[in-house]
């Protein structure tokens, strides 16, 4: 029998060590260290190596720099995100928070693949082939070339593949997936990374286009060993509050195209519907005439979103003022705060200050700064800004605006939507032509902003 011996993993970096430590030695996290038990003889097909090559190295220049071929989704919200469709081979892992959609999105994507001629096998960990059929009933995705396959053993997985020769597999999920010749059980480090490799290896050499589904942990991380995210071609996070109707499909990792785009979804009966115009969709409670209430021009990759931001400023009851946000980077609205007090004279040190980003949206840009000051200059004061006005601008300690990219875009989705006027980075008005439907006002500080937008 195989000797059987004890390791201990790390669920962030995935470092191994023979003792436990309190503070991982690789990523210095605390308390990420468990205990793994598994047999020291490993299979030939776990210790191959993936790939063997007898080519020599060359220039990069002489290398042909054919682009790769994509196969359209029939999804245009997950086109945009992957780039431009998924990429045959590739290994795709998608995670979320429990009941956000990540099953109905798969699903409806393969029946989208199956009207294109392809041969899609959905396996499934946590649920039998009778609760996949009523899933399907109910979005509508019926299709003899979709095969469901209820299995969570790593060999019979392999058998089944072989027998059916699929072009898109979707693992549901990967932590349910285990090998026998490992002893731990399934969803442990060993195991995630094990099968994780073995589906590597039938992605790249098959060629099959392979999904995995990954549970997340309560902090909003993918669970198991970090490593996980850097053995895939990409990583897509879907997102979005379960008791609201929308969902964010967001890439932070992606081999094959940019991480900047955003895929947004509404949940239906029938399923996710793709939103095609997502500033409509957050602008649709927009309360008008009402103090804190701004609109913001951000961007999520090459396209334009109009948000919605409310600041909330009241006296407060503490020792100390209470700074909180949601949607937005907690440490940037301290700073905008300390810009209005130190430039604009605001006294917000006995002030409660509370900001939301409508709808759900995280924005990360420095473009919003300009936004949130007015948010809060117009709360603070009780004067409501203009119901048709758009904000966008970086905002730097001494109090200027500065410029930012992407200015004409912004503003032509600002014109599109029916707004009249647009508060922007004066350095950002050249070297392009203004719409001639909407008003553009440039500045260069915080307190020409606060002028035209509070008059």
């Amino acid at each position: 029998m195989a000797k059987a011996k004890t390791k201990f993993y790390c669920t962030e970096c995935g470092y191994e060590s023979p003792k436990w430590f309190g503070k991982c030695p690789g990523c210095q996290a605390w308390n990420s260290m468990v205990e793994e038990t598994e047999s020291v003889v490993k299979t030939q097909g776990m210790s191959a190596p993936i790939f063997h090559s007898k080519e020599k190295a060359q220039s990069i220049i002489n290398i042909e720099s054919d682009k790769e071929p994509r196969i359209l989704t029939g999804i245009g919200e997950l086109n945009r995100v992957l780039g431009g469709g998924i990429v045959p081979g590739s290994l795709v892992l998608v995670g979320g928070d429990p009941g956000i959609g990540k099953s109905t999105l798969l699903l409806q994507t393969s029946h989208a693949l199956t009207t294109q001629g392809l041969r899609v096998l959905y396996i499934s960990g946590e649920e039998s082939v009778r609760q996949t059929r009523l899933r399907a009933d109910r979005l509508g995705a019926l299709s003899g070339e979709l095969y469901v396959l209820c299995e969570t053993n790593m060999e019979s997985i392999e058998e089944a593949i072989e027998q059916i020769q699929p072009q898109f597999l979707v693992i549901d999920s990967i932590q349910t997936v285990f090998l026998p010749e490992v002893t731990s059980a399934p969803g442990s480090v060993t195991q995630v990374r094990e099968c994780t490799t073995r589906f590597m290896r039938i992605a790249k050499i098959r060629g099959i286009a392979t999904v995995l589904v990954g549970h997340v942990t309560k902090e909003g991380a993918i669970a198991g060993p970090r490593m996980l995210e850097h053995m895939v071609d990409c990583v897509l996070y879907f997102e979005g509050e379960r008791h609201h109707t929308y969902r964010l499909l967001r890439a932070v990792k992606n081999r094959f195209g940019s991480t900047n785009e955003i895929g947004i979804f509404e949940m239906g009966e029938g399923g996710l519907v793709e939103v095609e115009n997502p500033s409509e969709l957050f602008l649709s409670e927009r309360p008008l005439g009402v103090a804190g209430s701004t609109v913001v021009a951000s961007m999520e990759g090459t396209r334009p979103v109009l948000v919605e931001l409310q600041a909330l400023v009241a006296a407060t009851h503490f020792p100390s003022p209470r700074r909180m946000c949601t949607g937005m980077d907690h440490q940037r609205m301290a700073l905008i705060i300390a810009v209005l007090e130190k430039r604009m004279g605001m006294f917000l040190q006995n002030q409660d200050a509370y900001l939301n980003v409508a709808g759900g949206v995280k924005l990360d840009e420095p473009a919003i700064d300009l936004a949130v000051a007015v948010s809060i200059a117009s709360s603070f004061r009780d004067i409501s800004t203009k119901p048709y006005d758009v904000f966008f601008g970086e905002v730097g300690l001494t109090g200027e605006v500065r410029g930012v990219s992407r200015a004409e875009t912004r503003v032509k989705e600002a014109a599109k939507l029916g707004f009249r006027r647009v508060i922007m980075p004066e350095k950002s008005m050249k070297g392009w032509k203004h719409p001639q439907d909407i008003q553009i006002i440039g500045v260069s500080t915080v307190a020409d902003a606060l002028s035209v937008a509070l008059d």
